[in-house]
């Protein structure tokens, strides 16, 4: 009888030499739709360690023809008995292949140039069965039929889209419908996961209507979460962090009510002001390089620091700042080399996604037409952490975009009582950052990281994810 381990030898035999196996024993049966997404082959991919991969399309709505794609990877031990951890990106408009999967936090990472692939060693599918979501619709390789759906993304849609591909996401692949289950994710997710999770719990209680999905909590980094305490932290981290004059930031603390919807046209143009200092450094971490790549059209350069020069503009209209900026990291050109490998076709028909139109790491036209309808995140957290829920909030205090102060601000406007004060947490015996516990929620920062903490800290950011999710402390003594 011939046994899986050769039934996977015979397939490396007879592929070309130029391509690149995942000799993967899976941890259990997989049904035939279920083996149907499994990747086997992707361009440039390391052939060791062994690595159980799926990645396609889960249709959210029939009628639109509307569907989310998706990358997930199994827990490199004991799959069936470590968690299922959702990961979104933000933007709104950027992609969580593109940026969590691809450069941040997967087993697989885009290297320099674009070329290959590479293992990553602080992977967080070491800790969770890790599934990456390129949403909303338009987003990277999701799609709709109906053109006009994506005239009406807001979070509304964004969380019930994004509950539909998960309940039937857990359909097609059962045998994880009763794991453990957390939401993760960063940026403009900070709307995303406490609204997809909120929706998870009420739905949850409607056991006639809906199945039930084990919700136990979720973790965001660097999180949007209410417009007043985000702009005052960055105004505030801009002054203190030497970015703008004593003037400039007097002048916007004068004019700016961040309360208001629609902001005075004072303020909006005491916020260009404070925008423009950071033209030439990178707002995402203010002590990492910009990239400096000649002759580039990526949408990463145009979207991404549009974001800066879009999102203060509360009436609607849009005004460019100049050259634009990509988060920066180790590399901050990465975008750059994602777009390239994720846009060949022999790594799309290894993903089992359209062929067809231009993958980019963010969709400006997204950011252009959202519809930001919630202010604020506050009564979501006050409504799950009365409900039990595991949260956690972490911050790379090197972000100037969503900085650490805006974070503390409304934080403490929750009111929590303190159960462990502020106090440093250690990594291979330096200061990994600091942290500080509440009844219901903690808050962890990450020294030296930026907006996107496993890119900036890989190390510390699985520190950080092992100890939320196993429950072991972060180490607090050197």
């Amino acid at each position: 009888m011939v046994s899986l381990r050769q039934v996977f030898l015979l397939i490396s035999f007879f592929c070309s030499l130029s391509c690149f196996i995942t000799l993967t024993e899976p941890s259990n049966t997989y049904s035939q739709t279920q083996e149907s997404d499994r990747i086997t082959i992707l361009p440039g991919q390391p052939t060791t360690p062994p690595i159980s991969q799926f990645s396609g399309y889960i249709t959210v709505n029939q009628d639109h023809g509307r569907a989310l794609f998706y990358w997930f990877f199994e827990a490199q031990s004991e799959p069936l008995k470590k968690p299922l951890l959702l990961w979104l990106n933000g933007g709104p408009g950027c992609s969580s292949i593109g940026y969590g999967a691809a450069v941040e936090l997967g087993p697989l990472l885009v290297k320099k140039k674009g070329d290959a692939l590479e293992f990553n060693n602080y992977a967080w599918n070491r800790e969770a069965n890790m599934l990456f979501v390129e949403s909303p619709v338009g987003v990277g390789f999701s799609y709709t039929n109906t053109s006009s759906d994506l005239t009406k993304l807001d979070d509304g849609f964004v969380a019930e889209d994004a509950y539909s591909f998960l309940f039937n996401w857990l359909k097609k692949f059962p045998q994880f419908d009763s794991n453990d289950f957390y939401i993760s994710g960063e940026s403009y997710a900070g709307h995303y996961v406490p609204q997809l999770a909120e929706l998870v719990y009420d739905r949850n209680k409607d056991k006639t209507n809906y199945p039930v999905i084990n919700l136990k909590g979720f973790i965001v980094g660097n999180p949007e979460t209410e417009d007043n305490y985000d702009y005052n932290g960055i105004l505030d981290y801009a002054w203190s962090h030497a970015i703008i004059s004593d003037q400039v930031y007097e002048k916007a603390k004068q004019v700016c009510d961040f309360k208001l919807i629609n902001w005075a046209d004072e303020c909006n143009t005491a916020m260009e002001v404070v925008f423009q200092q950071y033209q030439e450094i990178d707002i995402y971490n203010v002590y990492a390089p910009t990239c400096l790549l000649h002759n580039t059209s990526s949408s990463a350069d145009n979207v991404l620091y549009e974001q800066i020069s879009a999102s203060y503009h509360k009436d609607g209209s849009k005004k460019g700042l100049g050259r634009q900026r990509i988060p920066g990291g180790y590399d901050p050109c990465f975008a750059k080399y994602t777009e390239k490998y994720l846009n060949r076709n022999d790594v799309r028909l290894s993903l089992h996604a359209n062929p067809n139109g231009k993958w980019e790491v963010c969709n400006a036209s997204i950011l252009r037409t959202y519809n930001f309808t919630v202010l604020s995140i506050l009564p979501i957290y006050n409504k799950l952490i009365k409900a039990g829920l595991k949260i956690w909030v972490y911050s790379g205090d090197a972000d100037g975009r969503v900085p650490v102060t805006g974070s503390r601000y409304w934080i403490e406007a929750l009111d929590l009582p303190l159960i462990a004060s502020w106090r440093s947490w250690y990594h291979n015996h330096q200061v990994g950052g600091r942290i500080v516990k509440y009844e219901g929620l903690t808050f962890v920062t990450v020294r030296g990281a930026g907006h996107l903490v496993p890119l900036n800290k890989p190390s510390e950011s699985l520190s950080l994810i092992h100890s939320y999710l196993s429950g072991e402390e972060l180490q607090t003594q050197r």
